[in-house]
């Protein structure tokens, strides 16, 4: 039987670890990530921590100054701008390819993220804004692998870290927030009537609705 290091292990725990509070919104962009602190907050040494680092640099959700350290990264307005262009141009054509290939499962998996999202995310007393990052992150990678476009997805990946820093729905106002849960129910609709086109249009939408509350989170943080 083949065993895993422990130093692979104690690298791949801080990667996975330390990538789950920074999608989660633990750590806002611009936010210093002390390699000691960190150790301590994920129970592993130094250099798994130091290892972690170099890898979410190169997903870019932080950044490595010299002399100074690391913190999460962030993003102007433009390069922002610029990211949702590049999803525009890709999301969408993959949720079209999904649509095909998508089983009776796939489709009630996608219908239970939905309404769990509805469920979690509507205004109300139950409201739980943070139990909607890793259902949203769901959705969206489970079209993407329906899709079974490696090319389109890689270059989508590189454009999805950015933006999803500051995707906690908590920058959401009411409406553009019902806007999103709707949209994720409409796509399980287009894909359920096997539409490609109904769901390339609704997520096409969707992203555009991102985009308007992100860029203007953006420029708030750029314009306080």
């Amino acid at each position: 039987m083949t065993q895993t290091s422990p130093s692979v292990t104690g690298r791949e725990k801080a990667v996975d670890a330390l990538r789950e509070l920074i999608l989660r919104g633990d750590f806002p962009a611009g936010a210093r990530l002390g390699e000691m602190e960190l150790a301590t907050r994920l129970g592993v040494s130094r250099t798994p921590v130091r290892e972690a680092l170099t890898r979410l640099a190169a997903e870019g959700l932080v950044e490595l100054v010299p002399n100074r350290g690391a913190r999460v990264s962030k993003w102007s307005v433009e390069e922002l701008e610029g990211v949702f262009e590049l999803r525009t141009a890709l999301e969408p054509k993959l949720t079209a390819l999904a649509v095909p290939k998508a089983r009776p499962e796939d489709v009630e998996e996608l219908d239970r993220l939905a309404l769990r999202m509805v469920e979690v995310g509507s205004p109300g007393p139950e409201q739980d804004l943070d139990a909607l990052v890793p259902l949203n992150r769901e959705f969206h990678g489970r079209l993407v692998a329906l899709a079974d476009h490696p090319a389109l997805a890689g270059a989508l990946a590189s454009a999805v870290h950015a933006p999803i820093v500051l995707r906690n729905f908590h920058t959401y106002d009411e409406t553009s927030l019902r806007r999103s849960l709707a949209h994720h129910v409409e796509i399980v609709a287009a894909v359920r009537a096997g539409d490609p086109e109904w769901a390339r249009a609704v997520m096409t939408a969707h992203i555009r609705n991102a985009r308007a509350v992100m860029v203007r989170a953006a420029r708030e943080q750029e314009n306080p």
